[in-house]
């Protein structure tokens, strides 16, 4: 089956780039798709796919869904775009055609966006439970119960799923049998995605940004902005990226923690940000999206929506592609922040957007799945 849905999409073929390692020209056809695995492409969470990305708003296909769905980020992998919904359900949907492949049923809602990592769905839900599904058929391997609602996205390496929880914790899970192998209790709750670099897990709770050892999960930094926190941290070349309900976009050293710079937009940045050739892209609620210097945080430009921006940015192919709570999907230069295209759909878009062979994949809260390619 994985193998004719493969065959179905046809088209293009990338290499799937080091996520700090940005200097491959992004149009070499070479020998292996560049898959969008998890919240943001990779660990360091950067935003980026070394795929081509649509050149105009034609969709490719639709899938409705029974609800809204409204953070998670579809994760497309072997030709299968795999996303969760306000419905409670979690789908496996046909990357080519957007027909469903199967469908799992959670006891809640799912805003978690998939991590997919050796054939196994990872993903949290509303009923409090980190889950692991057969990514070929959709059953259940293992469920682990945190104390509260699972918002944060998974990441998985070595053979760990690290995941936060709104009971404060974060987790590493064993990824094959979901056993705890360390918590760590934060001052808040986590929505946030973490990102791993370096054997450093970077996560973002409520009112902190935390740097912690992969391997015993234990606290090597922390860093307190003036408001709350719901962005999730991009790490690129020892500097991590978020933003936070103070206005402010910033920049701190990975090691230290240290603040480098930050740049204020005057109102909420619930955006997470993506970071591609020393450029960070990110959306603040005053309707905005920014191009920030990502060494100096100075602004390149800014492109005006017509609502909040929540959605984080995704980048292919000198595009920049995100959703606002206007309902219209974006795609602007990279360099110019020039409206390249846009699409309206039927209600806000909190969604983050993914790319991959060619295709650009974004949900909506009126319960669609949309591709556009």
């Amino acid at each position: 089956m994985i193998l004719a849905v493969i065959l179905g999409i046809g088209g293009y073929v990338f290499l799937q780039q080091h996520p700090q390692d940005q200097s491959v020209n992004e149009n070499t056809t070479i020998t292996k798709i560049d898959w969008w695995t998890m919240f943001h492409h990779d660990l360091s969470h950067t935003g980026y796919s070394t795929s081509v990305g649509p050149k105009t708003n034609q969709t490719l296909w639709r899938f409705q869904t029974g609800n809204s769905i409204e953070y998670c980020t579809p994760a497309v992998v072997n030709g299968v775009v795999f996303v969760g919904s306000q419905d409670r359900r979690f789908y496996a949907l046909n990357a080519a055609t957007g027909a469903e492949i199967w469908h799992f049923v959670a006891n809640y809602s799912i805003k978690s966006s998939a991590a997919i990592a050796n054939g196994i769905v990872y993903f949290g839900s509303n009923d409090n439970n980190v889950y692991a599904l057969n990514a070929e058929n959709g059953n259940k391997t293992w469920n682990f119960q945190t104390g509260n609602t699972v918002y944060s996205s998974p990441v998985v390496v070595n053979g760990v799923v690290y995941v936060g929880s709104n009971d404060h914790n974060l987790y590493a899970l064993n990824a094959e049998t979901g056993a705890k192998i360390w918590s760590y209790e934060t001052s808040n709750a986590i929505w946030s995605s973490p990102a791993f670099v370096n054997n450093v897990i970077y996560v973002t709770s409520y009112d902190y940004v935390y740097a912690l050892n992969a391997e015993k999960g234990t606290k090597l930094w922390s860093f307190k902005p003036q408001d709350s926190i719901y962005s999730s941290p991009t790490v690129v070349n020892n500097v991590v990226y978020f933003g936070s309900n103070d206005g402010n976009v910033y920049a701190l050293n990975a090691v230290t923690g240290n603040k480098i710079w930050n740049y204020s937009t005057g109102d909420y940045v619930e955006s997470s940000p993506a970071v591609v050739n020393n450029v960070v892209y990110i959306g603040s609620d005053n309707g905005n999206v920014y191009a920030l210097n990502a060494t100096s945080g100075d602004r390149l430009w800014v492109f005006a929506t017509g609502s909040k921006v929540d959605s984080s940015p995704a980048v292919a192919d000198g595009v920049v592609y995100v959703g606002s709570c206007d309902s219209n999907v974006y795609a602007l230069n990279a360099t110019t922040g020039e409206r390249i295209w846009s699409y309206k759909t039927g209600s806000d878009i909190e969604s983050f957007p993914s790319i991959s062979n060619g295709v650009m994949y974004i949900c909506s809260n009126d319960g669609y799945v949309y591709a556009f390619g």
